[in-house]
């Protein structure tokens, strides 16, 4: 896969292995507490801003503060709990609630099926192109690793609209509907649930979303229908612009590498490290940054631990710099601002030939 040499993969896999065994060892009442003040500031934000919505007749300011408030709730019930817990970053506390099994998260992507495929597909085989299926959703050219098609010309508009309509997009990637509604094949791809549940699950899913949005809660109003109808939207269409952008600077920055199925085959524990260190970029920020990006700004830890809680990725990340600087691993972070250019850069260039 590398230059590097056997041992020092090795010293690679014990140095962050110790890592994540002290903090595994230190996780206690703290991190639990943690999770549940956000749980219930996210509710506090997400009723406070839809009974605002409904006062935005007396004041329009009132309307607009409870529009980003409600975009906040969603915000963080993706990114910092829903997104973590579905990981299984809490599990240790054997809460009934919090725990990867049970939760589901307000998007339309069903959380079962998110778990089945994101946590095993694009965690176990992160970049190694033909096995993620995250690398460009299948809609984007991101490497020359693919082939030029013309639809790439116009991939930026695709980009977009993928962003507008992101929580209908991942969870139509999350199905392979390619291979569920038109029956496009991959080889060696193994079926764990028949297309007839899968399809369940996708309509099942998204036809609560739209009727809890844009049914139920417009008609509660009454008279204030269209005002609550329009705050829901503009909420799901914030967290959607949101999430997908904080996902593409973890993903996709101009530094960030592909690998081979033939170099991955046979990984040790250290080469796996080398491998989601070179496919993942890190978001500089502030404390509210971070707990908004549900510490997906921290992308390089994420991928590193997937299962440890991610507020705990800001305290390793100078231990994981440090141990990358080491063995000549480039650490690839920057501002929020820096990432999203590169990104954009990314997109716009494998759009040609």
């Amino acid at each position: 896969m590398s230059k590097q040499n056997m041992t020092n993969y090795d010293k690679l896999a014990t140095q962050l292995d110790a890592v994540k065994h002290e903090v595994k060892q230190s996780l206690g009442q703290r991190d639990a507490d943690y999770i549940r003040r956000v749980i219930l500031a996210q509710r506090l934000c997400e009723w406070s801003g839809r009974i605002l919505i409904m006062l935005g007749f007396i004041q329009p300011l009132l309307w607009v503060i409870g529009v980003l408030s409600l975009a906040i709730a969603k915000i963080l019930d993706n990114m910092e709990i829903g997104h973590n817990v579905m990981h299984g970053q809490y599990d240790w506390m054997n809460d009934k609630h919090i725990n990867s099994r049970r939760y589901e998260w307000d998007i339309a992507c069903d959380g079962s099926s998110w778990n089945r495929v994101h946590n095993y597909e694009h965690h176990t085989y992160t970049n190694i192109i033909g096995k993620d299926r995250d690398f460009g959703y299948g809609l984007l050219r991101l490497s020359n690793d693919f082939r030029w098609r013309v639809k790439n010309l116009w991939q930026f508009a695709t980009y977009i609209v993928l962003s507008v309509l992101f929580q209908w997009g991942v969870s139509y990637h999350e199905m392979a509907a390619e291979r569920v509604f038109f029956g496009k094949k991959k080889e060696n791809r193994k079926n764990t649930m028949t297309h007839s549940e899968l399809k369940r699950r996708f309509f099942s899913k998204g036809a609560r979303q739209l009727v809890k949005d844009y049914v139920l809660f417009p008609l509660l109003a009454g008279p204030l229908f269209l005002w609550v109808l329009a705050g829901n939207l503009i909420a799901n269409l914030l967290r959607n612009l949101w999430t997908s952008t904080i996902i593409f600077c973890g993903h996709f920055t101009g530094d960030v590498q592909t690998f081979k199925q033939e170099e991955c085959e046979n990984e040790t524990q250290g080469q796996w490290y080398y491998r989601q260190a070179l496919g993942s970029s890190n978001i500089e920020g502030g404390n509210l940054f971070h707990v908004l990006t549900g510490h997906l700004s921290f992308q390089i830890e994420h991928h590193l631990f997937p299962d440890i809680p991610a507020k705990r990725y800001r305290d390793i990340a100078p231990k994981v710099k440090a141990i990358f600087q080491e063995h000549n691993i480039h650490y690839n972070t920057g501002s929020f601002a820096r990432q999203y250019a590169s990104v954009v850069q990314r997109i716009l260039r494998f759009s040609l030939p």
